[in-house]
């Protein structure tokens, strides 16, 4: 829950209602992990694109090739991929060892594409928070927690991890500070 690091600060019956503590611990989020291979200069990855959302495997739902992303050739800096894992994998193996994740990731990518070269570094993150599964109910883009001094929470929270929840959530915040100017 991304809200347990602000709750001890605001969890005070004089800084918020019981209600409103109840429904900033409802949200929830799905969780997964992201692996970033880094290889040397002058290394070729071969596949015709970019980016490559993968509905046929139980590890990997994402895999993205940075430099063709950004459209960003370099004699000087070698590519690197991104892989996203799924939501159930992430779930499944949550608490379990960065290495050991790891190892599943490199499995699965190989079957996915097989001959990869050896990359020179990589970097594995535990998303523990990816994106909301649950908002904060009948909040749409944020929540108003007290009136004075004005405290006023937004986030995807309360809409939804994207690009057009963030900026809904952003709006939202602006209308509750001018209706409280």
């Amino acid at each position: 829950m991304i809200f347990s690091s602000l709750m001890p600060f605001i969890s005070s019956s004089t800084v918020i209602s019981e209600c409103q503590r109840q429904q900033l611990e409802s949200v929830s989020y799905s969780s997964r992990y992201a692996l970033g291979l880094f290889y040397e200069a002058g290394t070729k990855i071969d596949v015709p694109w970019a980016g490559q959302y993968i509905t046929s495997n139980p590890c990997i739902r994402f895999v993205s090739i940075d430099n063709k992303k950004r459209n960003i050739e370099s004699s000087e800096i070698g590519p690197s991929l991104v892989i996203h894992t799924t939501v159930p994998f992430g779930v499944t193996y949550l608490e379990h060892s960065i290495e050991d994740v790891q190892e599943l990731i490199f499995q699965q990518l190989e079957n996915i594409l097989p001959g990869l070269p050896q990359p020179v570094a990589t970097k594995c993150l535990k998303w523990r928070h990816s994106q909301v599964t649950n908002a904060v109910a009948n909040c749409p883009g944020q929540m108003t927690l007290r009136l004075k001094p004005l405290l006023v929470c937004g986030g995807d929270g309360f809409t939804q991890s994207n690009f057009d929840g963030c900026i809904t959530s952003a709006l939202s915040v602006l209308e509750a500070l001018k209706n409280h100017l």
